[in-house]
């Protein structure tokens, strides 16, 4: 029994090899740049002399090596998007799929260039979770901003009474709200999960094949314009600490960050309360005022927020924050606009 689920495991490694070989294939030949279909070819006859040694093993394990390799229908649709859409557009789910070598079709992120010595490394290891959260934050409030203002600008177009406005209101805060942080827990776990299966992959070859995975990293430093002899020299001497060369080779083989591995939890909770006060700004005028004034108030309040918002988020793209807040504002003006005015039609029907 122990002999066959050895034949298993095997194989499923012999797949995997094969798969990366004929995807490795097909990124070659769409490859624009020559260093970059050099580089893939020499990944693709490394993937395969490591599905030799995982025939080998199938062997030793009591089973029958596969005769000839056969993709699947996935791989082939991989490859098919390959064809149209080119490697470049594809290397967050070619990473997924196990294809080394996809960070060089990624700039170099900030605080994190080619380390060239193992200080290098260790300098630059920084969590990245806090900037995510606040990014997340502030997208929060923009959308419990737009929405909610929208939604209660459309019941002020119905003519709807004050009550009404501040029903939908505050059923639109929250239902936003815990809409908002279930979509990005699921969407920051999915990510999580791959990132996390991806680098236990990595751990795992490094431990049975560090001198292959050494190989392998010095071929893609050498695509990126190093001479090869120093190229194989930096690859070494990241392997000799294993905690390091985990590190590099999920960063530069694979495109994975293993810092910025974001809390699901942590993002959803943030989304949720941020929406909460995004949408609760349109929203407070009707809740605390009864007077002639309530709606200007609430439009004023939006209008600000928006226009701060939109000049926080400029700090993300480096524009100007007085056009970014210009931006936002017409876009949350037009879509409170719209429907209000969408409501007003509807409101005149039904009367």
């Amino acid at each position: 029994m122990k002999s066959k689920t050895n034949a298993l495991i095997a194989y499923k490694s012999w797949l995997q090899e094969k798969n990366s070989v004929y995807l490795y294939k097909v990124i070659s030949q769409n490859s624009t740049k020559p260093t970059h279909q050099e580089l893939f070819l020499k990944l693709a006859l490394e993937a395969e002399k490591q599905a030799s040694e995982w025939e080998h093993e199938i062997e030793n394990a009591g089973g029958k090596a596969p005769e000839k390799y056969y993709p699947n229908l996935r791989i082939k649709v991989l490859a098919a998007l390959i064809r149209c859409l080119g490697p470049r557009s594809l290397r967050s789910i070619l990473a997924a799929a196990k294809i080394r070598g996809m960070s060089i079709y990624s700039q170099p992120a900030l605080g994190h260039p080619m380390p060239k010595t193992i200080a290098d490394v260790e300098h630059h290891r920084k969590s990245a979770s806090t900037g995510n959260n606040l990014r997340a934050a502030v997208f929060g409030i923009n959308d419990g901003l737009v929405s909610n203002a929208s939604l209660i600008m459309g019941m002020a177009g119905s003519h709807a009474a004050s009550k009404m406005i501040i029903l939908a209101g505050v059923a639109g805060l929250f239902a936003g709200a815990f809409s908002m942080a279930a979509g990005e827990f699921i969407s920051v776990r999915s990510q999580r999960e791959m990132f996390e299966y991806q680098i236990n992959l990595e751990k795992k070859e490094l431990e049975l094949y560090p001198q292959e995975e050494s190989a392998e990293l010095a071929l893609i430093y050498e695509a990126r314009g190093l001479p090869k002899e120093e190229a194989v020299k930096i690859a070494n001497l990241l392997m000799q600490n294993p905690s390091n060369a985990l590190d590099t080779l999920a960063r530069d083989e694979l495109g994975i960050d293993p810092d910025d591995l974001v809390s699901p939890y942590g993002a959803a909770g943030y989304s949720f309360c941020s929406f909460i006060i995004g949408a609760a700004i349109p929203l407070a005028p009707f809740i605390f005022g009864h007077n002639i004034f309530v709606m200007p108030l609430s439009i004023g309040l939006t209008a600000s927020c928006l226009f701060i918002v939109g000049a926080i988020l400029s700090l993300y793209s480096g524009k100007s924050a007085i056009k970014n807040g210009l931006r936002m504002l017409l876009i949350g003006g037009a879509a409170s606009a719209i429907t209000y005015l969408i409501g007003n039609i509807i409101g005149v029907t039904l009367t």
